[in-house]
Parts: C-alpha cells; structure tokens; sequence
C-alpha cells in the first residue's frame, strides 16, 4: 500500500516529468530543449531518493 510520502514522491516526479516536456516542447513557457533536458533528470533522482527513504524507513 502507498502511503502519504510514496505519494508525494511520486506526485514530485510527475509533476518534474511535466514540467521537462513543457520546457522541451516549449508549452506555456520559453522553448529550451536544454533545461528540458535537464530538468527531465531530476525524475530519476526524486525517485531514487524516495526509494532510499522508503527503504530506510521499512528496516527499522
């Protein structure tokens, strides 16, 4: 079962996802396929890091 801080992790890598594609294709905002691009890797980094809270918080 998700709980209240796997949902926020998760929330927090979508809503990076959408936020890369609006840079990338330039939807509301400055085209910048650079900041896209960048931005567009904070999903594996939000989602690694809830990975490793949500484990540390199972061992104890």
């Amino acid at each position: 079962m998700l709980g209240k801080g796997d949902v926020m992790v998760l929330l927090a890598a979508f809503l990076s996802f959408l936020f890369s594609v609006s840079l990338w294709f330039g939807f509301g905002v400055e085209l910048n396929k650079d900041a896209g691009a960048f931005v567009g890797l904070w999903v594996p980094s939000i989602l690694g890091t809830g990975i490793f809270f949500h484990v540390a918080a199972r061992r104890r």
